[in-house]
């Protein structure tokens, strides 16, 4: 059954923009002074009669994240702010900043400013242009640290090489979506949400900017290794049933290579009625066979926990309380 939705015309003029914060206390107010130098740019590429919302999702920060962003709505009121009952994590966030932003078009950017606001005015160039998906391309992060550079290399590496559907490289959450296609993600009901994967699954007409990353203008990334492990295995399982089709190959071919090993052993002891010494590469088959079993048994478990979340049909987020919406 394909989707039909109901999009905007590129002629509106409102743009809104999600901003999920954890524990961002000190980086807000930097955060906002950079919007507000740029706001005036922003609103004069988007034409006559336009406005902009920044919609902030406190994901259950105990910083004073909340406070800090009360604080400048009282002076703004183009901030919004959406608080969750908990921490439910970063894809959740961003998915209950898409469900309540009402813009004509949508960038989710982070607050840390690694997303460059200015970068927003080529996001909006390319949307004004026709594209309905502009993604914001990294083409330099040297600014960010070792491990997470050669994480990102090979979990893109792996994911264009077994993803069901491509998902675009070196491209985050920040990009500019349009009202059509920001629709058609609010109706989607998975819990194991892994949006860069979303994102370039639902199409749309789509175009490039690149930029480099800057590093962070304040405090320090929530991005553990935990967590990155996690949004790493939620890309690969949501975006490709391969690694459970793969141990159909791999056992074909164990049995194909047992079949032929027990031909030779039988034809060996009728020639030469010796019998075959065997310990060792019995103990090598049955560990090697075991450990193919429990990482195969692990792979199948990772793919079941995944469908009893979707199974038991909890609700991606809780929202505690709303301002200005």
């Amino acid at each position: 059954m394909h989707q039909v939705v109901k999009g905007s015309s590129l002629r509106h003029k409102y743009l809104s923009l999600v901003v999920p914060v954890f524990n961002e206390a000190d980086v807000i107010p930097i955060f906002l002074k950079r919007m507000n130098e740029i706001r005036s740019q922003v609103l004069d590429s988007l034409g006559a009669n336009s406005s902009m919302e920044l919609v902030f999702i406190n994901d259950g920060s105990s910083d004073g994240s909340r406070q800090v962003i009360e604080a400048f709505a009282t002076q703004d009121t183009s901030i919004k702010l959406v608080n969750l009952s908990r921490n439910f994590g970063k894809e959740a966030a961003l998915s209950a900043g898409l469900h309540y932003s009402q813009g004509d078009a949508v960038v989710p950017l982070d607050v840390d400013l690694q997303d460059p606001p200015e970068i927003m005015l080529a996001l909006i160039r390319e949307w004004q242009a026709g594209a309905q998906v502009v993604n914001a391309r990294r083409t330099d992060r040297s600014r960010d640290g070792l491990f997470k550079r050669c994480s990102a290399k090979v979990f893109y590496w792996l994911l264009r090489r077994i993803s069901d559907h491509p998902v675009h490289e070196h491209v985050g959450d920040f990009r500019l979506l349009d009202r059509k296609a920001v629709d058609v993600l609010n109706q989607m009901s998975e819990n194991t949400r892994f949006n860069k994967g979303l994102f370039s699954w639902i199409g749309f007409r789509v175009a490039t900017v690149e930029y480099a990353r800057p590093e962070r203008a304040a405090g320090s990334t929530k991005w553990t290794f935990p967590r990155l492990w996690a949004l790493a295995a939620d890309g690969i399982t949501t975006s490709s049933t391969l690694p459970l089709r793969i141990w159909t190959y791999i056992g074909g071919l164990i049995a194909l290579l047992s079949m032929g090993y027990a031909t030779w052993l039988v034809i060996y002891t009728f020639t030469t009625g010796i019998d075959t010494p065997g310990y060792a590469s019995t103990m090598v088959a049955v560990l090697m066979l075991g450990g193919l079993n429990l990482l195969s048994l692990g792979l199948i478990g990772e793919y079941l926990g995944r469908v009893a979340i979707e199974v038991r049909g909890r609700p991606l987020f809780i929202v505690e309380s709303t301002r200005g919406l």
